[in-house]
């Protein structure tokens, strides 16, 4: 689930409600139309929302990997739970696995939400535009994708060389 949502940026409530019908291995697509909260099913959370997304191949082959190994269920679930053969609840996993691996990590207060952040970070760090990162957070409004995430250090780094390399003229006269 949680590389689901780091190769994504999709939420918790899409994880949960993913079916292996609307993962198409052929095209390297997934569709995102339901969203799945204390097993209820529902629409997700805005028509924004709802939409066909990129599946990288090397991504596509841990998907298929999971499906050989994954439980058949009644809904064609892509993560059914072993007790119920529906859904997960999203607050348990994140409680027992999440973040107790975050902590032996050093890092504090790791959820669900925190992936979808850095999946952002990450676009961000590859030079990817502002509006297609929107548009794979599936955000309505671009200010919202602009409050996700942190630039990387590196990347900081990066554009801060650029301005320095711009105003190298004005550094070597302030040498002299």
């Amino acid at each position: 689930m949680v590389i689901v949502s780091i190769c994504t940026g999709c939420r918790v409530s899409e994880i949960l409600a993913l079916r292996w019908s609307r993962i198409h291995f052929d095209k390297l697509t997934m569709m995102v139309k339901v969203k799945a909260v204390n097993e209820r099913i529902g629409r997700v959370k805005t028509e924004y929302s709802e939409d066909e997304l990129p599946i990288d191949p090397q991504f596509a082959r841990v998907l298929k990997a999971w499906k050989k190994k994954c439980p058949s269920s009644p809904g064609d679930w892509v993560f059914p739970s072993a007790f119920t053969d529906r859904c997960y609840h999203a607050s348990p996993i994140q409680q027992d696995y999440i973040r107790p691996a975050g902590k032996k990590l050093g890092l504090e207060s790791v959820g669900w939400h925190t992936f979808r952040h850095t999946y952002r970070t990450w676009l961000d760090a590859t030079g990817a535009p502002v509006g297609v990162q929107q548009k794979l957070l599936r955000h309505a409004d671009v200010g919202t994708t602009m409050k996700y995430g942190n630039a990387l250090m590196e990347s900081k780094r990066d554009a801060n060389r650029k301005v320095v390399r711009m105003a190298r003229p004005l550094l070597q006269q302030a040498q002299a």
